[in-house]
């Protein structure tokens, strides 16, 4: 009896120590699975904010998963274990809800194509083209701020994938690579508005006819995908009275990349054309002409009475 009471004691012994070892062998993995994590992120992860979240964050997650199983090896609640893992799952989404939504956006981005390196894009009110999407950012040159107009900056932007969740995403070149522009024409009164309409009408015809004739087929691609209403794409001139001058109101369809330079055409054209009118027709400004000045008199009523 006492030798199967010696043996049943060692068991327990054996049992007991093979349960602490198995509980040293998931710490000192949890605490190697930390370490290549954070050393990981600090080479894969450019945003320093972003890489030091996420970094404390793993660290905070694998303490909390490690008083998690040592509160089921010690206390023998087990059975507890999935409850607990479901529990540390829900902290660890929490936690490091910007790193996933981050790889999340950039398989919603390649799989639904919201967009592509080349790609002229307005993101996070950054605006720029795409050079470059990883699992993690989207890299952009960036056009305009400081610079006018839709010409680069010099800087290179990388803003996190997690964006295309958290607000719109303008594309200037998915499906249909042009955009409408348009410029204001002050024309002053007692111009030939007729042949002032005729000047910028044919200005536009000719410099914009290669850009109408390749937007044709691609817009009617487009009202054929979406459920949008067909618009025109020929050059259009809208005009308006006002106090000062007529206003000529130019809207045409342009290359999203030649916007700038085609406004400079067009301006630069109908100038010289209208240069040449004869001032048939003139271009009007805010300046204030002063038609007739009153004379007036004065009397110097002191000097009278002295003199008297």
């Amino acid at each position: 009896m006492e030798v199967f009471e010696n043996l049943q004691d060692w068991f327990s012994d054996q049992a007991l120590t093979s349960s602490i070892l198995k509980y040293l062998a998931w710490v000192v993995f949890i605490f190697i699975l930390i370490a290549w994590t954070r050393k990981w992120m600090k080479k894969n992860l450019h945003d320093n904010s972003i890489k030091y979240k996420a970094q404390k964050a793993i660290q905070v997650v694998g303490y909390l998963l490690i008083i998690l199983i040592t509160i089921s090896y010690f206390t023998g609640s087990i059975k507890d274990f999935g409850l607990a893992m479901g529990l540390l799952t829900a902290g660890i989404t929490i936690t490091l809800q910007e790193l996933i939504l981050s790889i999340a956006g950039s398989f919603y981005i390649f799989f639904v194509r919201v967009y592509k390196p080349g790609d002229r894009i307005e993101l996070n009110g950054i605006k720029g083209d795409v050079i470059d999407i990883d699992s993690m950012y989207t890299t952009m040159m960036e056009i305009g701020k400081w610079v006018s107009s839709d010409n680069y900056s010099g800087r290179i932007v990388k803003l996190s994938n997690a964006f295309v969740f958290k607000g719109p995403v303008y594309n200037y070149s998915l499906d249909f690579p042009f955009v409408w522009d348009e410029f204001d024409l002050p024309i002053r009164y007692g111009s030939d508005i007729e042949l002032a309409k005729k000047i910028v009408i044919s200005v536009a015809q000719e410099n914009l006819s290669e850009y109408v004739q390749s937007s044709i087929a691609q817009w009617k691609d487009v009202v054929n995908k979406y459920y949008i209403e067909d618009a025109q794409v020929d050059p259009t001139l809208a005009i308006t009275m006002t106090d000062n001058w007529v206003q000529f109101n130019l809207r045409y369809i342009v290359d999203y990349k030649k916007r700038r330079v085609t406004k400079h055409l067009l301006n630069e054209e109908i100038g010289k054309r209208i240069q040449k009118t004869n001032e048939k027709v003139r271009l009007a400004s805010s300046t204030f002409e002063i038609v007739n000045i009153p004379t007036v008199h004065i009397n110097d009523t002191k000097k009278t009475a002295q003199s008297d």
